[in-house]
């Protein structure tokens, strides 16, 4: 009977093992994409920066000015907003929480500080990816 139940014990924590080493692969890659991402910006490369997003029309991107769909508007927006490497600053995210949703999505709230010669902006994120195609990318993007 302890056999038995030794046994039991091995191949749940066997288990447990795998699937917990599933959903750190994953998270590795998610922080991996977002600290290039950082990386991207505070070299001033927006397009760097945005290869983070999903490159489809249905990219969800929601800000202090409302909703934006498209990863080429939302493109547009952030060069807008910050068109030269002064106004980009420099960026820092901190991650406060991060959940899986299932094996294909997952969703991460944060914080981003802006640091620049004449002042610092920071708020706080929620970002929702997906696994598209074996690459995660963000789907939707709520900052502020």
């Amino acid at each position: 009977m302890f056999k038995k139940l030794l046994l039991i014990f091995v191949l749940l924590v066997g288990l447990n093992y795998k699937n917990s080493y599933g959903q750190s692969k994953d998270l590795k890659s998610i922080t991996n994409i977002l600290a290039t991402q950082e990386k991207a910006w505070n070299n001033g490369d927006l397009v760097g920066f945005m290869n983070g997003y999903w490159q489809s029309d249905s990219l969800c991107f929601i800000g202090k000015r409302g909703l934006t769909y498209g990863w080429e508007a939302t493109l547009a927006n952030y060069k807008k907003s910050y068109p030269d490497t002064n106004a980009m600053g420099k960026l820092t995210f901190t991650l406060l929480r991060t959940e899986k949703i299932s094996n294909k999505a997952y969703y991460v709230i944060g914080k981003w500080k802006l640091t620049r010669t004449n002042d610092v902006l920071e708020g706080h994120f929620t970002l929702l990816w997906k696994k598209i195609k074996g690459q995660w990318v963000i789907v939707a993007d709520h900052s502020s």
